[in-house]
């Protein structure tokens, strides 16, 4: 029997894809917000493409902040943009 393969919706592009090929950002107990690489950080996690265009389409749609339940300042997305120019494609 082949093994499941955890799939998850990006909140950009609105795409089902392997969990793997997706980006989490994750909103701690403390109630900061940060990229997630590996995703294994606590707390409440959202999904997105390692693309720019699906955080930007993510921000002007508010997904994060619906998903999330919390408003988020503009600085979060852009420290969020930052984070991931700074990480290779392949998110190691």
């Amino acid at each position: 029997m082949p093994k499941k393969i955890p799939m998850r919706q990006c909140l950009g592009c609105r795409e089902m894809l392997p969990k793997k090929e997706l980006i989490r950002v994750v909103r701690s107990p403390e109630g900061e917000v940060s990229l997630d690489f590996r995703g294994k950080l606590p707390g409440r996690g959202a999904y997105v493409c390692p693309r720019q265009e699906c955080l930007a389409r993510a921000r002007k749609s508010r997904a994060l902040e619906r998903a999330f339940e919390l408003s988020l300042p503009a600085e979060v997305y852009d420290a969020l943009e930052a984070q991931m120019k700074e990480v290779p494609a392949d998110g190691q």
